[in-house]
């Protein structure tokens, strides 16, 4: 359950604006992602292209791209981020360790796994662990690695706060709200509740929002809450990420001095 405090900083951070300051911070904070399946190796090309001329957190795509990708972020400060047991997140442990192994092979700096989710919902929650231990093993000490767990399906805090901590305990670096492939993507309650996770690490563990996360007005909120939970003075691409495909073209246009989009559905 939310508790009141928390439904009061809810409340709070709905209210926050899509200033050109805040659209600034965030864009450093992007995680520029393609993951429809369609994707072209010019798109590819003009992604990278894009995410170093912004100066983004990193760029997430499918494995089948690393290879094309790591050259063009090369000599940048963006981190190249792929998926792994994504997005159905199997409860298949060593395909997936396999797969995030073969991802850091061919150049990921950062691998996002997908929790088992219908095993979590039966009530293994263990397996959050045992997956986190294999994909550590398989892709070392140094590779960032991002806990996907699908809180729109988890839906109840507390089995989310399970989940995240069971991640926590195995050695996570990030815990992350979506695949974006599912109806419910991120929520600012379930945000909350793995921004929380993360403030009782000590911030050993950082947070990512990702799921219909489109417009700076959606970025305002997440980034209020943050700032309410975490600190804002702690708030860092070490720390706080946006997985989303179409927000940083709207945190360019607030940064600017335009004004932030509606919002929409999406990764």
């Amino acid at each position: 359950m939310i508790d009141r405090n928390t439904q009061d900083l809810l409340a709070q951070a709905a209210e926050a604006s899509p200033t050109p300051e805040l659209a600034r911070r965030a864009i450093r904070l992007v995680d520029l992602t393609s993951l429809s399946g369609q994707e072209t190796e010019a798109e590819i090309d003009a992604l990278c292209h894009k995410a170093v001329a912004n100066h983004v957190a990193a760029v997430c795509l499918y494995p089948v791209f690393l290879r094309q990708a790591r050259p063009l972020l090369a000599g940048s400060e963006v981190r190249l981020a792929a998926v792994a047991n994504f997005p159905d997140g199997s409860d298949d442990i060593a395909r997936a360790a396999d797969e995030a192994a073969a991802a850091v092979a061919d150049g990921a700096d950062e691998v996002d796994v997908v929790a088992p989710v219908n095993a979590i919902m039966e009530g293994d929650v263990g397996i959050v662990g045992e997956l986190i231990e294999a994909v550590r093993v398989a892709i070392g000490p140094s590779t960032t690695l991002k806990l996907i767990l699908e809180t729109g399906i988890l839906a109840d805090p507390d089995r989310i706060t399970a989940a995240a901590r069971a991640g926590v305990m195995a050695g996570v670096n990030f815990l992350k709200t979506s695949t974006g492939k599912v109806p419910v993507g991120a929520t600012p309650e379930a945000a909350a509740v793995l921004m929380q996770v993360c403030e009782d690490a000590g911030l050993r563990v950082g947070f990512k929002a990702s799921g219909g996360i489109r417009t700076a007005r959606d970025a305002a909120q997440y980034l209020a809450l943050g700032d309410a939970i975490m600190g804002k003075d702690r708030i860092t691409a070490r720390t706080f990420r946006f997985g989303a495909s179409s927000l940083l073209d709207d945190l360019l246009r607030v940064a600017g001095g335009g004004s932030s989009a509606e919002g929409g559905s999406g990764y």
